[in-house]
Order: C-alpha cells, then sequence, then structure tokens
C-alpha cells in the first residue's frame, strides 16, 4: 500500500522535519510537574523546620508590607517573621 503525501499520522514521513519549539524533555504533564515541584518544596520546607501560615490582609499593609521589606532588603516573608518575633519577644517581656 502506497503512503500519501498528505498523510500526517505515519511518523517515517515527516521524521525529518523539525518542529518548532523546544522539545519535550520531561515525560510527565506540565500540572504533574507542577503538583511534584510543590510536594519537594514542602519537603525541603519540612526538613528546615519551616510551617506555612496564609493570611489575608488589606490591600494597604499589602502595599506597606512590601515598601517596608523593600527597604530593609528583605523578603516580604522575612520580614512579616521578624515582625512577628519582635512583637512576641515583646510580650513575653510584658508577661
Amino acid at each position: 500500500m502506497a503512503k500519501e503525501t498528505t498523510d500526517n499520522v505515519t511518523i517515517d514521513l515527516f521524521q525529518h522535519q523539525r518542529r518548532p519549539g523546544r522539545p519535550r524533555t520531561n515525560p510527565l504533564s506540565r500540572s504533574e510537574q507542577m503538583k511534584q515541584n510543590k510536594r519537594r518544596q514542602l519537603q525541603r520546607d519540612k526538613e528546615r523546620g519551616l510551617r506555612r501560615i496564609e493570611l489575608k490582609v488589606e490591600d494597604s499593609v499589602y502595599d506597606a508590607l512590601n515598601k517596608r521589606a523593600e527597604k530593609a532588603g528583605l523578603s516580604r516573608s522575612q520580614l512579616i517573621e521578624k515582625l512577628l518575633q519582635d512583637a512576641l519577644s515583646h510580650t513575653e517581656k510584658d508577661v
């Protein structure tokens, strides 16, 4: 049986054609890769003794934290941790 030149399903017809874009390097889908990376990140944080805290604040507080963190040369997370530690040490002195 002869091959049709319009057949784009048969691999050997276009094996020498270069496909646009970067070749796939990971067999997992992007969503699976992200899940796996998140699991690894949580494991690394756990090994370092870090725990996750989620917190909702108003835009004005968020902007103020960003400005203050940038001014101090810290990440927002580091600044929040420092502020919490200062507040806790201050309240321990009062108790």
